[in-house]
């Protein structure tokens, strides 16, 4: 199987870019974080990804509830709360295969029956959008997932012990969330957890800064 992550296209990216990345990272570095940080910007992260998915709740009703404790309908809460969840996991966790999978058994805990959450899915798949219910693209057909899914996994473990510059590193996790959306291996939650995988990848390299939403790095 040809390489999935590929970086033939690096060279093109950067030269597109017109800001000086390193510059920019270098003065993210200098900024003091205040011990609700992490919980303030996750919680924007949450919803802003949630969203995206179709949930009702506003980003700054949810950060009333996560910084504020103010309560509402379980059922605005439950679905973002466990992609929450999955954050905190994240932010503990090291990035692999079987912390990513448990990662996917938090956020899809009030999505999918139990033996679906965590699993690779066993159906084809198509991708539909929220508001039209058009198909949007089919993803990897169900004979290629186990090997596409291995292969990935395998790329981004030697992306992970590679010396890389922070434009390489934006690159990668931006291409590492394209390579896993076309393959969908799960039967729901796939948008959501894409995007936690491209930051958890940023954290890796670049550690808890790339959880700070005033950070260029994190864009939704």
């Amino acid at each position: 199987m040809n390489s999935l992550i590929k970086p033939d296209y690096f060279k093109t990216w950067r030269s597109m870019l017109d800001i000086d990345i390193q510059k920019e990272f270098s003065v993210i570095e200098q900024i003091k974080l205040e011990p609700h940080s992490f919980t303030f910007y996750t919680s924007v992260s949450v919803m802003s990804s949630s969203k995206i998915e179709g949930e009702e709740m506003e980003v700054d009703s949810y950060v009333k509830h996560k910084i504020l404790n103010v309560e509402y309908l379980p059922e605005l809460i439950e679905k973002p709360n466990d992609l929450y969840n999955a954050y905190l996991f994240a932010r503990e966790s090291p990035l692999n295969p079987d912390n990513f999978l448990h990662a996917h058994s938090l956020i899809a805990a009030h999505l999918l029956p139990e033996n679906q959450r965590g699993a690779i899915r066993k159906t084809e798949m198509l991708t539909m959008e929220h508001k039209t219910g058009r198909i949007q693209y089919e993803a990897a057909p169900l004979s290629m997932i186990k090997d596409s899914y291995s292969a990935m996994w395998h790329e981004i473990e030697i992306l992970l012990k590679q010396e890389l510059t922070v434009e390489e590193i934006l690159y990668y996790a931006s291409f590492i969330h394209l390579v896993f959306v076309n393959i969908h291996p799960f039967s729901d939650g796939n948008g959501r957890i894409s995007r936690l995988l491209e930051k958890w990848f940023l954290a890796e390299k670049l550690g808890e800064r790339a959880y700070n939403r005033k950070n260029i790095i994190i864009s939704m």
